[in-house]
């Protein structure tokens, strides 16, 4: 399945898409894209219901990041080797855990602004790993068995923040619209190899990442794996999983972010995402 979420920002209602690719809404059968939904109980529900007697959402409907409610929103850094390279740091020989708060998730498609006095705002593709059942210390061998479903991420990031203001990367990674999540969330089911998925992104028809989920320093069950070790990962959880190289801190010289820009990016089966890039505005 493909799920998803749809309508004004704050209002989404749930909603699946068909395999016409027509939007179709589930708001009289679950109340979102979250939670206990997300569970193995609650996917299998979902697919028992009769997809042609839901209603077909009609026109050009904005997309709301495919997970709500989230509860923890964790990245990985330097997760993979050429991308730790570029940036000058060591591949790391643990999984690099940061936070990124969940007021900045935005849409797929929603604008993405340039925080105040930001001069080094940056993009990421990442897989997004949203977690399904609740997992606690669970083994390598099982971890993919909590997997609800993977979205495409931009982990957007501003560099000075994160790299010179007194360390903590958190403060570049959660600054307002840093957190694009979608189109949608494409279930366990329908990815059987999440470690050989092609990824790319643009900045206003520039390639500057073009890499795959099989170049990850730590495998996605690995990750699963080894967060839940030191925190239990609940459902609607998400995970996002590391960037390929050819980010802007990477570039010679390094290229950042502008109002005007407009970042297109995507993940072989999961979706694209298209983010037009605005000035500061205080909200």
């Amino acid at each position: 399945m493909k799920l998803l979420r749809y309508g004004p920002s704050g209002s989404e209602r749930p909603g699946l898409l068909d395999d016409e690719g027509r939007i179709r809404d589930l708001g009289h059968i679950v109340d979102d894209i979250a939670g206990g939904h997300l569970t193995a109980a609650g996917l299998d529900a979902l697919r028992a219901v009769d997809i042609a007697s839901l209603p077909v959402v009609d026109g050009n409907v904005r997309l709301g990041a495919a997970v709500g409610r989230i509860g923890k929103f964790i990245c990985v850094g330097l997760n993979y080797a050429d991308h730790a390279a570029e940036s000058g740091m060591a591949i790391p020989d643990q999984p690099i855990l940061f936070m990124k708060a969940t007021s900045a998730v935005i849409g797929p498609d929603d604008a993405v602004m340039i925080p105040r006095d930001s001069h080094k705002t940056d993009w990421e593709v990442e897989l997004g790993v949203v977690i399904g059942d609740k997992a606690h210390d669970v083994p390598v061998e099982s971890a993919l068995e909590y997997v609800a479903g993977y979205a495409v991420i931009n982990d957007l990031s501003e560099r000075e923040f994160q790299l010179e203001h007194g360390g903590q990367w958190v403060k570049g990674k959660s600054c307002d619209t840093f957190g694009p999540i979608g189109p949608w969330l494409v279930t366990r089911d329908e990815v059987p190899d999440p470690q050989n998925l092609a990824m790319w992104l643009e900045v206003s028809g520039h390639r500057y990442q073009d890499g795959n989920t099989r170049t990850m320093v730590f495998t996605v069950a690995q990750l699963v794996s080894y967060i839940s070790r030191y925190m239990t990962l609940m459902p609607g959880d998400v995970i996002s999983t590391g960037t390929p190289p050819g980010v802007g801190l990477g570039q010679k010289p390094p290229v950042y972010l502008k109002p005007g820009d407009v970042m297109e990016l995507g993940i072989e089966g999961l979706g694209r995402q298209r983010q037009q890039v605005v000035a500061y505005e205080r909200q």
